[in-house]
């Protein structure tokens, strides 16, 4: 089972976006410490993606060589 989380943006004046706002669940998830350097941002982030993407591949059916190199094509 996958848990969705609500991602919000801050935009400026114009409707940009400028900032990311996520959960307190998901950065507690990635983060046990108060502060993290850039770095330990990134990796926070990179590991709880690839743990998510992971999560849903098992919940994916595989594909045999053809189909798989099909699909990339695409």
């Amino acid at each position: 089972m996958i848990d969705m989380f609500e991602i919000e943006y801050l935009t400026d004046k114009n409707g940009q976006p400028k900032a990311v706002v996520i959960p307190i669940e998901i950065w507690q998830q990635m983060f046990t410490k108060g502060e993290v350097s850039v770095d330990e941002l990134s990796a926070g982030l990179e590991d709880y993606c690839l743990g998510k993407a992971m999560d849903e591949a098992k919940d994916t059916p595989l594909l045999d060589r053809e189909a798989a190199l099909e699909y990339l094509e695409e």
